[in-house]
């Protein structure tokens, strides 16, 4: 779609070249959402891309994936074998269910902004203890846990002028065991239930991550593998009614009752049970 308010597009080369922010500007990296409808508040688009940052580097303390990285780019990034959990990569993006031209615009970092709860790069980044570097306008920097970055639907933890720049997994989270599961009400449907268990070979620690079916991520710790039942009280008691998401893709009950469901069979699954 033509954004025909836009009088002005900056590509600065550094970040001493960004442009001071103000109202009616826009960060660009995919923009894909951008240019999907329109957007008749905005005025000028400060293009990310032009900035060139590295778009994956993996070395021994994790991944680091720049906001500007296309989905395309992280599904076929290479990394180290022993990092048992690497499949939640290729997964987490074929829940993207999107064409290949979205898979090689969309950018990791334009997904975790948006904020929307079936964003899958937020359930892969929630899952693996993922951080957010974000750049302030002052020219500082602070870090922000994944977790804690998306504080609802559409909403995030970014002021005004700030960037989210780069988003780092630790490899710690990659040794752990995982297990996947999401759910749609059609075969190609956004996801409306997409949880990520793991389990910690070191400790023994087990945790839940829960994404799609609630408007933001809620992510559950246990010193071990949790019975069933322990399982099922703390989702119960951690996750109101209101936190359930309500959108055309399922309704809040509906996706109240498949959550447990999804949690017990990454439970079974990552205590050596038969997967149902």
């Amino acid at each position: 779609m033509d954004l025909n308010t836009i009088t002005d597009v900056v590509r600065p080369r550094g970040r001493d070249a960004l442009p001071r922010w103000q109202d009616g500007d826009a960060w660009l990296a995919g923009g894909t959402w951008l240019f999907s409808e329109p957007q008749p508040h905005l005025n000028r688009l400060i293009d990310l891309a032009s900035l060139r940052w590295p778009a994956i580097e993996a070395d021994e303390r994790g991944l680091r994936i720049a906001a500007t990285c296309t989905i395309a780019t992280l599904e076929a990034a290479t990394v180290p074998v022993e990092w048992i959990a690497a499949p939640l990569i290729g997964q987490c993006c074929r829940a993207f269910v999107a064409s290949f031209k979205i898979w090689n615009t969309a950018t990791v970092g334009g997904n975790l902004c948006m904020s929307l709860p079936a964003g899958p790069m937020i359930s892969l980044a929630s899952a693996l203890d993922g951080v957010c570097t974000v750049w302030s306008s002052d020219g500082g920097e602070r870090q922000i846990p994944v977790a804690d970055f998306v504080l609802g639907a559409k909403k995030n933890a970014l002021a005004p002028g700030e960037i989210l720049h780069h988003i780092d997994l630790p490899a710690q989270a990659f040794m752990r065991r995982s297990a996947f599961r999401q759910i749609s009400l059609t075969p190609f449907g956004r996801s409306a239930a997409l949880l990520i268990g793991s389990l910690s070979p070191r400790d023994g620690a087990f945790a839940l991550t829960i994404t799609a079916a609630t408007s933001r991520p809620i992510k559950l710790v246990f010193a071990s593998l949790p019975d069933g039942r322990t399982l099922q009280d703390r989702i119960a008691s951690e996750i109101p009614d209101e936190l359930y998401y309500d959108d055309v893709h399922g309704a809040p009950e509906w996706r109240k009752r498949v959550t447990p469901v999804l949690a017990e069979e990454i439970r079974q699954e990552l205590s050596g049970g038969a997967a149902p």
